[in-house]
């Protein structure tokens, strides 16, 4: 079995057809179906199987190609490894935070650079249906991110620190000014939300339906954290997302969090990586640096 064979193997897959692939590859079609053949030769099974619309793969050919994604990804580690190693330099780090979890990163990462002038970064913030996908195909090297109980298949993950998700409003706000908030006094408001069906908004849908309520009323979807703390603190709006960020926002925006029992949730953060991946050495500084941010921020 030749690594060339398998690279054209994941490229007719990608491509739906020899044909395709040949073009893409700059290769004759010839080329690719004796390239083909080895392969089959060598797992001694069939790869392809013939359809109307071109090619599809057998269950042989598709249990194949997820290994290939995973020999591509050894082979990127290998040669980022090889070039740190080579050519002495500190390397690129490739880091996914949460838009309420990457506030304490600008230190770390300075921090960081103050130690290694040559090291570069590519920092991706959007939610977790977007940063941890990207970690699992190999986009990002760490991902600051609030974590699951039970680590993502693939992943490692590290606490860093505890929060809480709670509900919150502006300080003008007839809720704001009572010192007990029930389920059913928030059953007539509105909400902003994040467009991601991620877990904030999970747990408020839940919420109310365990508390008998009619689902919550979402007046304003958007991703962008500051948006949702901006319209809630000039509107009658409500808002459920990390204490951590409301309290920053406070002061500036006026904003208070409520104290509604049943919507004071735990919401523990991380860093993820993939498991048994290289990592580089400035990535372990990071989360290093970042813990010790942290600390000092609490």
């Amino acid at each position: 079995m030749e690594l060339r064979d398998i690279e054209y193997f994941a490229v007719m897959a990608q491509h739906g057809g020899v044909r395709k692939a040949s073009e893409a590859l700059d290769l004759s079609p010839g080329a690719m179906s004796k390239s083909l053949h080895r392969l089959e030769t060598a797992v001694q099974a069939k790869l392809f199987d013939r359809t109307p619309k071109g090619v599809e793969l057998t269950p042989i050919g598709s249990a194949l190609l997820a290994r290939v994604h995973r020999l591509r990804l050894s082979f990127e580690d290998i040669a980022r490894e090889a070039a740190d190693l080579g050519q002495g330099r500190s390397g690129h780090l490739r880091i996914g935070a949460s838009p309420a979890d990457c506030e304490d990163l600008p230190a770390a990462c300075n921090a960081l650079l103050n130690e290694a002038q040559r090291l570069t970064f590519e920092i991706t913030v959007s939610d977790t249906d977007v940063i941890v996908p990207l970690l699992v195909n190999g986009k990002l090297d760490l991902v600051f991110n609030v974590v699951p109980a039970s680590p993502y298949p693939g992943l490692e993950q590290e606490p860093l620190f505890d929060d809480e998700y709670v509900a919150y409003a502006s300080a003008d706000h007839k809720l704001a000014r009572m010192r007990h908030v029930s389920m059913a006094d928030l059953a007539p408001e509105a909400w902003v939300v994040s467009t991601a069906n991620h877990r904030p908004k999970q747990i408020l849908v839940r919420v109310f339906e365990e508390s008998g309520l009619p689902a919550p009323r979402f007046a304003v979807e958007t991703r962008s954290i500051r948006m949702r703390i901006q319209m809630i603190a000039g509107s009658r709006l409500l808002g459920f997302g990390p204490k951590r960020s409301v309290q920053k926002a406070a002061a500036r925006f006026r904003l208070k969090v409520l104290p509604v029992k049943e919507l004071t949730w735990p919401r523990p953060v991380g860093v993820m990586y993939r498991k048994d991946a290289y990592l580089l050495p400035a990535a372990r500084r990071l989360i290093e640096l970042f813990k010790s941010a942290t600390r000092q921020r609490n």
